[in-house]
């Protein structure tokens, strides 16, 4: 008796070992699980603050100027004149939107009608915003070079309410949105096809800098302020003219120059070509790996910074929603502002 009393005592001695045992390792698997709960919990909230914290950034003010009410000066009937070119000009015939100034009428082929002319009164000349020779200024967009299928898709998104500013008081997308209501099929298809007939040539210059000069919104750009001396640039673009008075009365041969934080253009490069580490994803995958575009996926190499700024944002707050909109919704989904301004300040950088 007494050894089956001893016997049974063993037995359930090892039965409750092995029961604290398994209670054991199931309370290390249940430590586990929760390890691993906590940590997926963690890693979600991070991206999805990443994201909300993104999305909640205002539009930055130096990448969408806004043109304060202004009275323009009076034309003094004196003719105007740039360098290189035998064409004589008048302010009134300069600031003519339906007869875009060509100064350098030799750098470019003959213009359609709606380029040169437009179509009174709905439909300004394409060549007096965008340059006869496409290259653009900072306030619309670079064409030259853009495929005609990309160039005509976007005008088909602006005329479907699927394209536009985040800025609603910035002027120029304002009125892009009107004209691609006016312009006709054909019109369009004229334009697109000429404009990407351009070559587009070297434009921007980019200088690394910790100060910028003191700038004021004129001419739908930034300009310097005479007098006003110069401020930190901070995690700004300032894109400003390289010599205003050309740009002023729109000279087609006169450039622009983007300041940009110093060491941006490094910290664009690598969010540019290898994602940031899941920040965004790698450009060249669409663009081409030299980001002269590929079909129509456009080109981002030399094109202007702010602009480029202004259609991540776009796309990041949903007012740019047009047939890419899905594609780059994910791309720009974690970019703060200042990832925006590196990769710009880089893309910028490049040989177009």
């Amino acid at each position: 008796m007494g050894l089956r009393d001893s016997d049974t005592s063993r037995e359930w001695m090892m039965h409750a070992g092995r029961t604290g045992e398994r209670r054991r390792d199931d309370m290390r698997k249940v430590a586990v699980i929760a390890l691993v709960v906590m940590a997926c919990v963690v890693l979600v909230t991070s991206v999805l603050a990443d994201s909300t914290a993104a999305s909640q950034q205002p539009p930055p003010p130096w990448a969408y100027p806004i043109q304060p009410p202004v009275t323009p000066a009076p034309d003094d009937g004196v003719q105007k004149r740039v360098p290189g070119s035998t064409v004589a000009l008048t302010l009134t015939q300069i600031r003519d939107l339906y007869a875009p100034p060509d100064w350098h009428p030799g750098d470019h082929p003959p213009m359609p009608e709606v380029v040169a002319r437009g179509r009174k009164p709905e439909l300004f000349a394409c060549g007096y915003c965008h340059y006869p020779n496409g290259q653009g200024r900072p306030e619309n967009s670079s064409l030259a070079g853009l495929s005609a299928g990309y160039i005509a898709q976007q005008m088909a998104d602006y005329k479907n309410g699927l394209r536009k500013s985040s800025e609603p008081a910035m002027t120029p997308p304002a009125m892009m949105l009107a004209q691609a209501k006016s312009a006709t099929e054909a019109e369009v298809k004229s334009s697109a096809e000429y404009f990407a007939s351009l070559k587009y040539k070297p434009w921007i210059k980019v200088v690394e800098t910790d100060t910028v000069p003191k700038t004021q919104v004129a001419g739908f750009m930034l300009v310097p302020i005479e007098g006003g001396g110069r401020e930190p640039i901070g995690q700004r673009i300032i894109e400003v003219a390289e010599d205003l008075p050309r740009t002023s009365i729109r000279d087609s041969r006169s450039g622009f120059i983007a300041y940009v934080p110093v060491g941006s253009i490094k910290r664009g490069e690598a969010l540019v070509t290898t994602g940031g580490a899941g920040k965004t994803t790698v450009c060249g995958t669409c663009h081409g790996k030299d980001l002269k575009g590929v079909g129509d996926v456009p080109p981002l190499a030399g094109r202007s910074p702010i602009y480029a700024v202004r259609q991540l944002y776009d796309y990041q707050s949903g007012t740019r929603a047009g047939l890419l909109s899905p594609q780059m919704k994910g791309v720009v989904a974690k970019l703060t502002v200042e990832d925006m301004a590196a990769i710009a300040a880089f893309t910028a950088s490049r040989t177009p």
